[in-house]
């Protein structure tokens, strides 16, 4: 008995250490890219004078492919290099983006493979880093959920640091030095995982190339990615382009979904339709999201207070940059309640069901982007930072009620082979509404910024819009209920039979 236990005992202790090494990655992984993120759209309307139409457009093309390449990262760390020596090449790919967004203000020619780099790098990194954990914790579904938990937290604690952290860093000391804090803090985690690699090898043993053939199939993947970072670059420079390729990803998901449709079984097609309707439902809230970053940080920029007072008491400030923050701490601040609540009712069988949950998460979205339309409509000089804040907790609300449930949306109602498949095409499909919202938020481009006091009121028509568009996808979802609760029946009615039967 007693050397079970020491063996158990080691076993845990195995995994808490090569789960370190993951973690310590990812953290510094989140920093560099919110970070960046948070920095980007200053820096490409004050340093590289952009239009904000031109800036909207391509932080929508980005979103898409950093939404889309991961699939390709997915299959080459599963199926060709392995996962552990696609995640460091993503991470050494995202290290040099950073450095050449750095230089990028003196050498403007480095800015868009940069940012193609960057989309490029995330979309190996991202996927194979979680796939790490799933390693180190299979078998053991318990720690698995405690481990992803964690893992979630540790992206949100990555992200409210350097948001903070290097827009005032862009404000004091310039773009150069917030992007190369980037590089740093992921050269930081790259080391500490070099240097603690030996710790993964029980769970998830280095591969590099599986195949007889070496040479070829590494000369094969050094061509793959110069062309998909060459094309990348091509979609970020040409809106045109970046519109078709959307264009094209919705009509190969439509196929898809229409395809998936038709393999499955009769009992399973309840599950899978609703999948369908609920991960459309998510889909809308990404262009909500993208407004965080466009629309909101030029507003935050341009016609609200940096000056957070309680009455006559000054306490801090916030740049533009900083705002942009406050998605994650609401975020950090909402989950533990949110999933409280979740097991709270679960345990009564009380459980509420998903759409309902969606519903009340538009709802939250609406009242945030109320807030902000008042603002903007009444301004007669800067907005209040207060504003910001509560608009941003009913948001990140939102948030967590609606694209928070897509992981569960789908191993609740989709078939468990169809699975991987349809994550990802979820992911593209968030990536497209991020393309979307980016369009959207050009309602609020301003070619030149007008007089102070006017700039507040040039947003609201936008945040108008996005209300009525909250409230009538509102509407849709109530009119949809009725349907989805006989599709919802009608799953868990013939999931216990065949569970009976089988």
């Amino acid at each position: 008995m007693f050397p079970a236990s020491s063996s158990h005992s080691s076993s845990s202790l195995q995994r808490g250490k090569a789960f370190s090494v993951v973690l310590a990655i990812e953290i510094w992984e989140r920093f560099g890219y919110y970070g960046m993120q948070a920095v980007l759209t200053v820096f490409m309307v004050q340093n590289l004078h952009m239009l904000d139409k031109d800036v909207n457009l391509m932080l929508g093309a980005f979103a898409v492919l950093a939404y889309s390449l991961p699939i390709v990262g997915g299959i080459i760390g599963d199926y060709y290099l392995g996962t552990r020596p696609t995640l460091v090449i993503g991470a050494c790919g995202l290290t040099l983006g950073y450095a050449l967004l750095a230089i990028s203000l003196q050498q403007r020619a480095f800015f868009l493979p940069a940012l193609a780099l960057i989309a490029l790098s995330n979309g190996l990194f991202k996927p194979n880093a979680g796939n790490l954990v799933r390693r180190v914790y299979s078998g053991d579904d318990t720690a698995l959920d405690a481990a992803f938990t964690l893992y979630y937290m540790s992206i949100n604690v990555g992200s409210v640091i350097s948001m903070i952290l290097l827009p005032w860093v862009q404000s004091h000391w310039g773009p150069a030095i917030a992007f190369g804090g980037c590089a740093s803090g992921l050269l930081v985690g790259l080391s500490y995982y070099i240097w603690r690699a030996s710790w993964l090898n029980p769970f998830a043993p280095a591969q590099l190339l599986q195949k007889k053939s070496k040479f070829l199939f590494f000369c094969l993947f050094i061509f793959l990615l110069v062309a998909l970072w060459s094309l990348s670059v091509l979609v970020l420079a040409k809106p045109s382009i970046a519109q078709l390729g959307v264009i094209a990803a919705g009509v190969a998901l439509a196929i898809l979904s229409v395809y998936l449709l038709r393999c499955v079984k009769s009992f399973e097609k309840p599950g899978l339709i609703l999948t369908y309707i609920l991960c459309l439902q998510t889909v809308a809230y990404q262009i909500f999201f993208q407004q965080m970053q466009t629309s909101l940080t030029l507003f935050a920029l341009r016609a609200v207070s940096g000056q957070f007072k309680i009455g006559s008491i000054y306490l801090f400030t916030l740049s533009a940059g900083q705002f942009y923050a406050l998605n994650p701490f609401w975020i950090m601040v909402f989950s533990p309640i949110a999933a409280y609540f979740y097991h709270r009712w679960a345990k009564n069988d009380k459980d509420i069901a998903l759409f309902y949950k969606i519903l009340a998460g538009y709802v939250m979205v609406g009242a945030g982007f109320l807030l902000w339309w008042l603002s903007a409509k009444h301004a007669t000089g800067l907005v209040s930072p207060w504003v910001m804040v509560a608009g941003y907790g009913c948001v990140s609300f939102g948030e967590i009620l609606t694209v928070g449930l897509g992981l569960s949306i789908i191993a609740r109602y989709a078939p468990v082979r169809m699975s991987a498949i349809l994550m990802g095409a979820l992911y593209m499909l968030w990536g497209i509404g991020m393309y979307v919202g980016s369009l959207v938020a050009n309602g609020a481009a301003i070619a030149s910024v007008p007089h102070q006091q006017v700039v507040a009121g040039l947003y609201a028509p936008l945040f108008g819009h996005l209300v009525l568009g909250a409230v009538i996808l509102c509407a849709v979802i109530v009119l949809l209920l009725p349907f989805m609760r006989i599709l919802d029946k009608k799953h868990n009615e013939l999931r216990l039979r065949t569970e009976k039967t089988a």
